[in-house]
């Protein structure tokens, strides 16, 4: 899933970060662009094409003995967000689920993995709080939600490095046209964006986005 985000990224050099979780990925373009004249429906299909195609193409440098079983499909949609805490209060939203989801998962395999039947598991969980998750976790598995790989815990950010000042390279670079966009390789395409970094990070508080300013004011 963060490969084919990558590719995305390569893809459009406008989008400033990405974050993805379970099965989805979100996309946040910077507030000035003009990537395809800003047309929804084109940003829209072009992002779940590229990212479509991208699964599959990597998949074997993921899964090299799992065969693919079927053609994948994501679905996507365009969403103009007014303000920098609206954007912000979205990928909460979605980091919020992150844990909400992985919480419940890991409770319910657990006990699944320790006999009961997936009936009976949900059954148990039904009506518990976060905090009876955790307790079933450490009391019954010895596990501590806390030390579980943040990936699973809060997901996965994709930011673009901070431009370096002495470069010589141009950070106000033209948006992708059509028309450029038909002309341009992917090789081409990846080195007019800067490099991306994966990070398993809070995203809700406000450290993130101080340590990372360049990311709002693109």
């Amino acid at each position: 899933m963060t490969k084919s985000a990558e590719s995305v990224m390569n893809m459009c050099h406008d989008i400033v970060v990405s974050y993805g979780q379970s099965d989805e990925y979100s996309f946040v373009f910077k507030k000035s662009t003009a990537t395809y004249n800003r047309r929804a429906s084109k940003l829209s299909s072009v992002v779940v094409s590229q990212f479509s195609s991208a699964y599959v193409f990597h998949w074997k440098d993921f899964f090299p003995d799992q065969e693919l079983l079927y053609p994948p499909a994501f679905d996507s949609r365009v969403i103009l967000y007014p303000s920098d805490k609206n954007m912000r209060d979205y990928l909460s939203w979605r980091q919020v689920d992150c844990h909400i989801n992985n919480l419940y998962n890991t409770c319910f395999w657990s006990l699944v993995h320790s006999g009961m039947t997936p009936f009976t598991a949900q059954d148990e969980l039904k009506g518990t709080l976060a905090s009876d998750k955790n307790e079933i976790l450490f009391s019954k598995f010895g596990i501590n939600y806390n030390n579980l790989p943040q990936l699973y815990r809060k997901g996965t950010v994709l930011i673009r490095e901070k431009a370096d000042v002495n470069s010589s390279g141009n950070d106000d670079e033209e948006p992708i046209s059509e028309a450029m966009d038909a002309d341009l390789n992917d090789s081409k395409k990846r080195k007019l964006c800067k490099p991306i970094t994966a990070l398993n990070t809070d995203i809700i508080g406000d450290e993130f986005w101080k340590k990372h300013p360049h990311v709002l004011s693109s």
